[in-house]
């Protein structure tokens, strides 16, 4: 599991002062934490932890000698600077069950033939103790042919009893639709 050092900010320096410095805000909820404890992190250090771990991805939070298993619940971006702002966390409790998002990735999307690969999910919603968090659902689309579609009841995620899903399980996550190549000519025949 990955480490990631912050520090705890004063609320009197305004989060933008600080992020002008180099440094990412963000907040620790937990249940057993009496109020959320305000964060400061290395921009540097958050961006680097951010290419292997998104949200929905479990770490350690070291927070000037303390560590709390974590989950990131939120990355916040300013679109319009295109820069990280804010990192929120949630601390984990080991027998309590907390709400999280599993992020969809496809593979072998290049691989599909006679149709358009279509993602109409991004994520999914559900509820799991710690040590049945998932933070990533992999789908190999190369095995998929046109008129498929995989719904969530589909999905290994789905199918484990430690894990709550919350995403309607009838919805669709990605579907092959067929492509109907008809030229002008065969377009006037028909009419």
């Amino acid at each position: 599991m990955d480490t990631l050092k912050a520090e705890k900010r004063s609320k009197e320096v305004k989060a933008k002062k600080l992020r002008r410095e180099g440094f990412v805000t963000g907040n620790v909820i937990g249940k057993e934490i009496e109020t959320s404890i305000p964060v400061k992190m290395n921009k540097q250090d958050v961006e680097r932890l951010l290419k292997t771990n998104g949200k929905g991805s479990t770490i350690t939070l070291d927070v000037e000698g303390t560590s709390y298993n974590v989950l990131i619940k939120d990355v916040i971006y300013n679109s319009l600077k295109g820069q990280l702002e804010e990192v929120d966390f949630q601390a984990l409790v080991s027998g309590e069950k907390v709400h999280s998002v599993a992020e969809i990735v496809l593979l072998n999307h290049e691989k599909v033939i006679g149709g358009v690969l279509e993602q109409m999910l991004e994520e999914i919603s559900f509820r799991a103790y710690p040590d049945a968090l998932v933070d990533k659902v992999e789908i190999d689309a190369g095995e998929l042919h046109a008129g498929d579609a995989v719904h969530v009841k589909d999905l290994d995620i789905a199918k484990n009893p430690k894990i709550d899903i919350l995403t309607d399980p009838e919805t669709i996550v990605v579907r092959v639709q067929e492509v109907h190549n008809t030229s002008e000519n065969e377009e006037e025949t028909e009419a």
